[in-house]
């Protein structure tokens, strides 16, 4: 507890009880109310079970320090970003661990304006004050009295406690304005979509979007899967990236014969969409086809990309006279470089799309919605859109590897291809680069584990087999 282990790259993410409690969520509030000094603080938490005592703990301190808090119930990340800049506040947080475990939880910090907390931009400070505050007795039977308090708040009333204020209060219809604002509803075709929120927190934003499709008379069908949020996730944490989560939308895209499937993970700031054939498109290709689409609409854009696969993205930004520029993975790492480099899109292909008019903040929701507008306007299904990206670039997805000691390992990959490579590049972890192949292997930021990730040019053969040979060399004894 005193090393503060779930204080990550980017958030906070821990076990709970050992790495993340009540009390430390207390002091994370204090701590980040004394580095930010905010007036104002919105607050977001997913459906885990102890999402909403860790978000009130979080309160507690923020109010112990003097600082207002708007509690905005039960959200995805991406509405706690919305809430920073619309409420026009100094900070938010949301507390989820999105695909983690269900032992689980954790934290996404935004300042003024939704731009990120990171270790490069305060997240470090925010953890030496909140371990100086651990040093300190937790007043249990005080967050009680305050947790009362609080349960008392009726929605949109607030209430003074000590010398800041309590509120509660929703930004779910600004919010969903923001969204559709991405697209123009008039040019939407009639179209059948699987969605499936995995029992997380999507379930009452597809909702609000179907209720203002009705009210507009968009000829937009939603197939409702695993749709309620249910803290003990009866269908498994809510992570399309796994190949068996996939298969419950896969089938029911293919059993109601829909045009898309739209899969999301727990907090929602991520889908993974399904053609119509019930095929998982790698987010890797979404990148490619919304890359496209923005430049069409503005011609020489900056897009920003991981360094994990990149030869489509680059191929298509060239292509349309853009400029692609590689940064490091990792969402707050992506928004700063957007920022700096006044990017119009950014994409991971770990299906993380950033987005310059949503506060260069990532979204799950404003994917989908352009998919569907260039469905509707080119007539084309998602499988023909991304046809050639796939034959062009054949890649592996991501290939996860928990290693006993994967430092090692990228070291003995480094030594047998470097030789040979064209490119080597350690802005996250090691890539290099071929005539034909490339690989990206670099450490996860958030959780343990090797990542690997390798594509080629028009052979998927080639690329299949460099895939299998690296994993024999991560897999072999050591």
């Amino acid at each position: 507890m005193e090393k503060l282990s779930c204080f990550k790259a980017y958030d906070i993410r821990g076990r709970l009880g050992t790495e993340l409690n009540e009390h430390i969520a207390f002091c994370i509030g204090r701590a980040f109310a004394q580095y930010l000094q905010p007036k104002q603080v919105a607050l977001g938490a997913d459906v885990r079970a102890t999402s909403e005592r860790l978000k009130l703990a979080l309160a507690f301190g923020l109010i112990t320090e003097g600082v207002s808090v708007i509690d905005l119930g039960m959200t995805g990340t991406e509405e706690v970003y919305f809430a920073a800049q619309y409420l026009d506040i100094q900070g938010a947080i949301e507390v989820t661990a999105s695909h983690n475990p269900i032992d689980y939880n954790g934290m996404k910090l935004v300042r003024e304006n939704a731009r990120p907390i990171s270790g490069d931009t305060g997240l470090v400070e925010i953890k030496q004050r909140t371990s100086a505050f651990l040093e300190q007795p937790f007043a249990q039977d005080a967050f009680e009295q305050f947790c009362q308090q609080c349960a008392a708040v009726a929605p949109e009333q607030s209430i003074a406690i000590a010398k800041a204020e309590y509120a509660r209060q929703s930004i779910l219809q600004p919010y969903i304005a923001k969204m559709l604002s991405f697209i123009d509803l008039a040019k939407l075709a009639p179209l059948k979509l699987v969605v499936n929120a995995g029992n997380g927190a999507a379930g009452h934003v597809v909702d609000a979007i179907e209720q203002q499709f009705i009210k507009q008379n968009i000829p937009i069908t939603f197939i409702k899967l695993q749709h309620h949020a249910d803290a003990s996730f009866p269908n498994g944490i809510p992570n399309p990236l796994l190949i068996e989560n996939r298969t419950v939308t896969a089938e029911a895209v293919l059993r109601h014969k829909a045009d898309m499937g739209i899969a999301w993970d727990g907090d929602f700031d991520r889908c993974f969409l399904f053609d119509h054939q019930g095929r998982f498109i790698e987010g890797y290709y979404i990148v490619g086809l919304l890359a496209s689409a923005f430049l069409q609409q503005q011609p020489g854009a900056k897009i920003i990309h991981d360094p994990r696969l990149y030869w489509n993205t680059q191929a298509i930004v060239t292509k349309h006279g853009g400029q692609s520029i590689l940064c490091k993975t990792g969402h707050a790492f992506i928004k700063e470089r957007m920022r700096t480099e006044d990017a119009i899109y950014g994409g991971e292909m770990s299906a993380h799309h950033y987005f310059k008019d949503f506060a260069y903040c990532d979204s799950g929701m404003i994917p989908w919605l352009l998919v569907a507008e260039l469905m509707s306007t080119s007539a084309k299904s998602l499988s023909n859109q991304v046809a050639n990206m796939i034959s062009e670039y054949p890649s592996s997805g991501e290939l996860n590897f928990t290693l006993n000691n994967p430092e090692y390992k990228m070291n003995v990959i480094k030594k047998k291809y470097s030789y040979m490579a064209k490119l080597i590049d350690y802005t996250d972890g090691i890539t290099m680069e071929f005539d034909s192949w490339r690989f990206n292997i670099r450490l996860s930021n958030t959780e343990s584990v090797l990542r690997l990730n390798v594509e080629s040019k028009q052979n998927y053969v080639l690329m299949k087999q460099m895939t299998a040979e690296i994993i024999s060399i991560l897999t072999a004894a050591e």
